[in-house]
């Protein structure tokens, strides 16, 4: 009986709009008849007055106005028959409805907001779950189409199950299916304060597949787009975390290039996160595969937000900063602080700075020429420490200008012409190790 009575009051409110329409229609159609017929008659009445250059525009005005008026009536018979058929009509005729409803929405805005309150929303994502690809890929279309600047759409959408119908398996859909499926996550996924949450297994189910499986350049990228959107929100990090997302995003920013900047946008959202952090100290391949990223020169903006993630896992633990250095990131450091752009210098300067001092601290009281505390009877003359302190600063410095020669030979051969000298006099104003 609810089922029955909601079906009824579903006709009852799309049977009131049809008919608001087709009123318009009559009234839009009456009035273009009359504004014809005073303008024939203006014409006789007027035919001995001249004719300035305002009235000729002002009659192009009319006549623009009408033409909008009666491609407007057009555009609600076809929107008429559309939402009628996509209600009552047989399989086929609800997939012709729906690709006339994409073709509609993709043209007028208007009408978007007039489809949501005839119900059209909720039979276009039933239809989703329909078997026949060309059926459910015309629904999808329409969808991307509806959700397309409105928020209250997308909400409805949600409401409506959209989530519930993305395939299991991503193994038994087309690739267009998945791209287009991607695509309205995507626009789903840009809205806040709605149901769209990572907590929902489906969403995290599709994203990860596609992203683990070799589904084309696009479709990756899309679904990267809704990993970035889901990774904004602060909230969405236990469940993002819990779901091996930061291992499948590391793995993308270093096996693609192309995907790496998305990739490393959202891992650097996630790196702010205590989760997110532990889960990346954790990981086999960090920060070894950060560290490559920092040598990527043709991927400026990559370098930045590698050398991002690299200062907020390095931040506070030893035990990262002394894997970083084993894994040889002090001279990868040294090379994009002089080379780098200004963001990734400042960052490549900022986490030299941390290795700097952390040596210093380890160096401490104990090691290295101590020339206040040498004990009495030392053969150690004062003079001597400070000779040997001397020595121990060049060699570091020599080991500097051979690491910057090298850069430099580096540059050269790719033809980008770099001054010897000038990098000489940089390395002598930097850090020392």
């Amino acid at each position: 009986m609810s089922t029955s009575s909601s079906s009824s009051s579903i006709w009852s409110v799309s049977y009131r709009k049809l008919k608001f329409f087709s009123r318009i229609r009559r009234f839009l159609q009456s009035k273009a008849i009359r504004k014809g017929s005073y303008g024939s008659s203006s014409t006789s009445d007027n035919s001995n007055k001249l004719r300035t250059k305002d009235n000729n525009d002002k009659d192009e005005e009319d006549h623009q106005l009408v033409m909008e008026k009666e491609s407007e009536l057009d555009g609600s018979l076809v929107l008429q028959k559309s939402v009628n058929r996509l209600h009552f009509g047989s399989w086929e005729e609800k997939e012709m409805a729906a690709i006339a409803i994409e073709k509609l929405a993709k043209e007028d805005v208007k009408a978007r907001k007039f489809m949501a309150e005839l119900g059209v929303i909720h039979m276009l994502v039933s239809m989703v779950a329909t078997e026949v690809v060309g059926r459910h890929r015309a629904a999808i279309k329409a969808l991307i189409q509806l959700a397309n600047g409105t928020s209250t759409n997308k909400a409805l959408m949600l409401e409506a199950g959209i989530l519930s119908k993305l395939p299991k398996d991503i193994n038994v859909v087309d690739e267009q299916t998945r791209q287009e499926f991607a695509e309205l996550l995507l626009s789903l996924s840009s809205i806040s304060n709605t149901d769209f949450c990572p907590n929902k297994p489906e969403i995290l189910q599709f994203l990860i597949g596609i992203l683990e499986s070799p589904c084309s350049f696009e479709t990756k990228e899309l679904c990267l787009g809704v990993l970035y959107n889901l990774s904004a929100v602060l909230e969405n990090a236990g469940a993002l975390v819990s779901n091996g997302v930061v291992h499948t995003l590391l793995n993308l920013s270093s096996s693609f290039k192309e995907l790496s900047e998305k990739a490393l946008a959202a891992l650097g959202h996630l790196v702010v996160t205590l989760m997110g952090k532990k889960a990346m100290e954790d990981s086999s391949i960090v920060p070894q595969s950060l560290i490559e990223i920092l040598t990527w020169e043709d991927k400026p903006k990559c370098i930045e937000l590698s050398a991002y993630i690299l200062m907020i896992l390095a931040h506070q633990s030893s035990t990262l900063r002394d894997k970083m250095s084993k894994a040889g990131i002090v001279p990868v450091l040294v090379e994009v602080s002089l080379m780098g752009s200004l963001l990734a210098q400042k960052r490549a300067m900022k986490l030299l700075q941390w290795f700097k001092d952390e040596r210093q601290a380890k160096m401490g009281p104990h090691s290295g020429p101590q020339t206040g505390r040498v004990p009495l009877g030392s053969p150690l003359h004062p003079k001597e420490a400070q000779e040997g302190k001397k020595m121990m600063k060049n060699l570091v410095k020599q080991s500097l200008h051979k690491n910057m020669e090298m850069i430099t030979r580096r540059a050269n051969a790719g033809g980008g012409g770099v001054d010897s000298s000038n990098l000489k006099s940089l390395v002598s104003k930097s850090l020392t190790f």
